[in-house]
Order: C-alpha cells, then structure tokens, then sequence
C-alpha cells in the first residue's frame, strides 16, 4: 500500500471491531490517513449507520475511500449501496478486490469478518488500493450504474 495522501474512511458493526482495527493498523503503518467512523466496541449496533457514515464521508470529500467491515460483508455492503456514487465491493480476496477497483471503479470496499481472516483481509485491501480504475469498455459501464457521479 503506498500512500498518496490517500485518505480513507473505516466503519463496522460490533462484528467487524477487530478485523476494523487491523486493517486501520495496517493502513496507517503505510502512512494513509484514516478516518474511524466507528464502531469501536462488542455492544451491538446497527451497520447501516457505519455505512451511512462512511458514504457520507466520500461523497462530501472528507475520505477518498472507505473501507467497511460486518460479520458477512452484505448487509454493510447493501447499505452504503444505496448512496448514489458509492459502488461498495463485498469482496472475498486479493482477487476479487483489484476487479473490483479495475472494473467496476468501486470506492467502498467490504470485508466480512467471520469469513475471511486478517492476513486475506490485508492482501485484499492492499490490492484495492493499489489498482486503478482500468476505464475503457468499463468506464461506460460504471456510468451506467451511476450516472450523476463523475468518475474519478
């Protein structure tokens, strides 16, 4: 991860407190700064909150990206969707994640902690924030998806 005053948002439900604060180590250890939107106990909460907050945080330029974190992934994933110019990626591995950046031009990305560990959470985020929005034949696509948002 190579930071290029790359600023990026955190949130998770009570699931995701842990694997949030990894991922947050990591990501200031390379020097990106981070914004933790919550939240930051075991008490159960409600994930679209942190969602909300996370997508609010992009959309009013505060974060570059977000980064959000539930027992599965879907449900935090579902609700920062539903903020026109957020394309939130529920992703699975390195893999899943740099597609979802290459192609779909995603900012949010979603991580579930009761599915995958530390070490693929990490080689995910690494690749999500090193690949680049491919463009091309996908630039049309994501402006389909959304296309009152300008494309970075």
């Amino acid at each position: 991860m190579t930071p290029q005053d790359t600023p990026v948002a955190l949130g998770s439900d009570h699931a995701g407190v842990a694997l949030k604060a990894t991922l947050r180590a990591a990501l200031e250890e390379a020097g990106h700064p981070t914004f933790d939107m919550g939240t930051n106990g075991p008490e159960s909460v409600d994930y679209p909150d942190f969602a909300d907050a996370v997508a609010n945080s992009l959309l009013d330029g505060t974060a570059r990206f977000g980064v959000l974190v539930c027992g599965t992934g879907i449900g935090i994933s579902i609700a920062a969707n539903r903020h026109a110019g957020i394309r939130c990626a529920l992703v699975h591995d390195a893999t899943t994640a740099r597609l979802s950046r290459e192609h779909n031009d995603a900012n949010v990305l979603a991580l579930g902690a009761r599915v995958i560990g530390p070490e693929v959470a990490l080689d995910a985020l690494r690749a999500f924030l090193n690949t680049p929005f491919g463009g091309g034949r996908h630039e049309r696509r994501v402006r389909k998806l959304t296309p009152e948002w300008s494309l970075r």
